[in-house]
C-alpha cells in the first residue's frame, strides 16, 4: 500500500524527535557527570544546583523521547485518534520535575544564605569543564531550534529556551567563582538562588503551556489563513462558515466545516466537488476534512435582497460594538402575514452583548428598519476569530 505524503512527512518529523531526544540525553548526561563531579569536590551550591539542571534537562529528553516513541503508534480500537498527544502529556510531566527540582534547589541555597561555609577554591580545570559545558549547551540550544522549526515541534522549540537559560546560568557559576572571593561565601548562596529562581520560573512557564495545550487552544492562525485560502479556491464555493478545527498532537488535525455552494447546481457535481476537497486536505496537508454542504439560492431576488439588507443591519450593530459578525445559513419564508427570517450569526467572545441580549438588539432593529412583519428566527454561534470568514 502506497503510503500518502502527508503520512510520510509524519514519520521523518517522529523520527528526527526521537534523534534529539538521545542526543539531549547524551548531551546532558555528559553534563551531569562533569558538573557534579566538580560541585563535590569544590562544595559549591551553585554547580551542583547547575548539575541538577543537566539532569533534569536529561530527564526531559528521555520523556521527550518517550513521547515521541508512543506519539509514532497508529490509531487503535482504544485510542482512534491516534497517540499523537503524548507528547503534550510527556511535556506536563517534564514541567512538574523541573518545578519539584527548582522547589528543591532553592530550598538548598537559602540554607547556603542563612549557614555559609568556607570560601571555595576553583582551579583553572573548574573553569575549563565550565566553559566546555557553555559550548556544549550552545550547540544544543541550536540543534534544538533547528530541529524544532523543522519539524514544528514544540516541546524541541522549549528546550532550545531552556538550553539557552542553562548557558547563562552556567556563565552565572563562573562569575560567582571569580566573585566569591571578594564578596565572600553567601556569593554561592545568591547565585544558587537565582539559578533555583529561573529554574522555578521556567518550570511554572512549562506547565502553563502544557496545561493550556492539553485543555486545547485555538489554532495556529497562519493554519486558519491557509486552510480558508485552500477552501476559497475551489470552483463552486460561494463561502465558508463553522470552521472547527481540532488538534491530536504535532500536525494531527482534524476538522469540520460547511460549505456554501448553489442550490440549483446538480447535486452529484457539488458531492464530487467536496469529496475531491475532503481528499485534497488528507493528501497535501494531512488534515482530515468533514465537509457540510449548505446549499444556497441565489436566483430569487426577494431573498437576495432581503440577505443584503439584513447582512447591512448585522454591520451596524457589530461597528457599534466594535465586535465582527459574520452571517450565514440565511433563509426566508414568505408567508401571508409575516416573513421568517432564518439565519445564523457568528460573533466572537469579545461581544460585550449576551447571546439573548444580541438576539433582541438584531430583531429590534431589522423590524425598526424592514417592518413589524418580519420575525428573525437567529441562532448565535460564538467563534474564536469570527473576522476569518
Amino acid at each position: 500500500m502506497t503510503r500518502a505524503p502527508a503520512d510520510l512527512t509524519h514519520t521523518l518529523k517522529m523520527k528526527a524527535g526521537k534523534q534529539a531526544g538521545i542526543v539531549g540525553i547524551a548531551a546532558n548526561l555528559v553534563l551531569f557527570v562533569g558538573k557534579i563531579i566538580l560541585g563535590l569536590i569544590t562544595g559549591s551550591i551553585a554547580i551542583i544546583g547547575d548539575a541538577i539542571n543537566n539532569i533534569s534537562d536529561a530527564c526531559s529528553s528521555v520523556l521527550v523521547l518517550i513521547g515521541y516513541v508512543c506519539a509514532a503508534k497508529p490509531a487503535d480500537k482504544e485510542h482512534p485518534y491516534g497517540h499523537a498527544r503524548m507528547e503534550y502529556l510527556c511535556s506536563l510531566i517534564i514541567s512538574i520535575i523541573i518545578t519539584v527540582l527548582g522547589l528543591e534547589l532553592f530550598t538548598n541555597a537559602v540554607k547556603t544564605l542563612l549557614h555559609p561555609g568556607d570560601t571555595v577554591q576553583y582551579s583553572p580545570v573548574v573553569l575549563v569543564i565550565m566553559f566546555a559545558a557553555i559550548l556544549v549547551k550552545s550547540g544544543l540550544a541550536l540543534y534544538y531550534h533547528h530541529v524544532g522549526k523543522k519539524i514544528n515541534s514544540a516541546s524541541l522549540r522549549a528546550s532550545a529556551v531552556d538550553s539557552i537559560g542553562d548557558v547563562c546560568a552556567t556563565a552565572a557559576v563562573i562569575i560567582g567563582i571569580f566573585l566569591t572571593p571578594v564578596f565572600g561565601p553567601r556569593t554561592d548562596g545568591v547565585l544558587g538562588l537565582g539559578i533555583a529562581v529561573y529554574i522555578l520560573v521556567m518550570g511554572i512557564m512549562l506547565i502553563k503551556d502544557s496545561v493550556n495545550t492539553l485543555l486545547g487552544t485555538a489554532p495556529d492562525t497562519e493554519l486558519v489563513k491557509k486552510i480558508i485560502t485552500r477552501l476559497k479556491s475551489y470552483d463552486g464555493v460561494l463561502g465558508i462558515h463553522d470552521l472547527v478545527i481540532h488538534n491530536y498532537g504535532v500536525d494531527r488535525y482534524f476538522a469540520t466545516v460547511h460549505l456554501e455552494m448553489a442550490a440549483d447546481r446538480d447535486i452529484m457535481q457539488s458531492h464530487d466537488i467536496i469529496d475531491n476537497i475532503e481528499v485534497d486536505f488528507s493528501e497535501n496537508m494531512g488534515i482530515q476534512m468533514v465537509i457540510h454542504f449548505d446549499p444556497i439560492c441565489q436566483n430569487d431576488e426577494r431573498t437576495n435582497d432581503l440577505r443584503n439588507k439584513v447582512q447591512s443591519i448585522i454591520a451596524e450593530v457589530a461597528a457599534e460594538f466594535s465586535s465582527p459578525i459574520s452571517m450565514h445559513d440565511f433563509r426566508a419564508v414568505f408567508g401571508h402575514t409575516h416573513t421568517n427570517l432564518i439565519f445564523d450569526v457568528a460573533v466572537s467572545h469579545e461581544m460585550p452583548l449576551t447571546d439573548k441580549e444580541l438576539v433582541l438588539q438584531l430583531r429590534s432593529e431589522i423590524r425598526r428598519q424592514l417592518g413589524e412583519h418580519y420575525n428573525s428566527m437567529i441562532t448565535i454561534d460564538r467563534d474564536y476569530t469570527t473576522n476569518r470568514y
